[in-house]
């Protein structure tokens, strides 16, 4: 049998006993990962999905993503249909946030409605913030969405981006955070 060198994935060589080498790494890598997650576990997670108004496999995918709980979710004011002067959004997504337990709930928010505006006319919500403009550059974007999780005290890895334009979902990957999704993923799980 040959050393492996450099390059090689230490994999089965390809010498005579290749099916017997076979069989034994194969058995080695399915004994090193879990294929099932302990049942109570599922369940804890069924009930957190639950409690963050999302499906289970949304919530399990980000949840493995990120390695971390969703202790926030972090919507655009175009994802909760505030939109235009008002700062009301519609019924269907005030209690869809009704239902969110044990997580904040977050928005920036686009012109021409005001966070303080948005906060008054929407008492579900935690905590707003001007969204980025989309005309700005990138830090100056990461410094307006992690300026909103940070004052909540709250890790970037741990705040779901939910949005509903194109230049939101950079809001994730500017602000380190567990993941984004799009409103009508977010609010046809919530709202049906």
């Amino acid at each position: 049998m040959s050393s492996a060198g450099i390059g090689h994935n230490k994999g089965p060589s390809m010498e005579p006993g290749l099916l017997w080498r076979t069989h034994q790494w194969r058995s080695a890598q399915r004994q090193l990962m879990r294929k099932t997650i302990p049942l109570m576990v599922v369940q804890m997670r069924i009930k957190r999905a639950a409690e963050l108004g999302m499906d289970y496999k949304t919530y399990a995918s980000i949840r493995q993503a990120s390695g971390q709980d969703i202790l926030a979710l972090m919507f655009s004011s175009n994802a909760l249909r505030i939109i235009g002067q008002g700062a009301k959004m519609p019924d269907a997504e005030s209690r869809a946030l009704e239902v969110v337990r044990a997580a904040q709930k977050l928005t920036l928010v686009h012109a021409p409605n005001t966070p303080d505006g948005v906060m008054a006319a929407n008492p579900v919500l935690d905590a707003a913030d001007v969204a980025p403009k989309f005309n700005e550059s990138w830090s100056a974007m990461r410094d307006r969405v992690s300026g909103l999780i940070q004052s909540q005290k709250l890790p970037g890895n741990t705040v779901l981006v939910i949005g509903d334009a194109p230049m939101e979902s950079d809001w994730s990957t500017a602000a380190r955070a567990a993941g984004y999704l799009p409103a009508a993923q977010y609010f046809q799980s919530a709202i049906s």
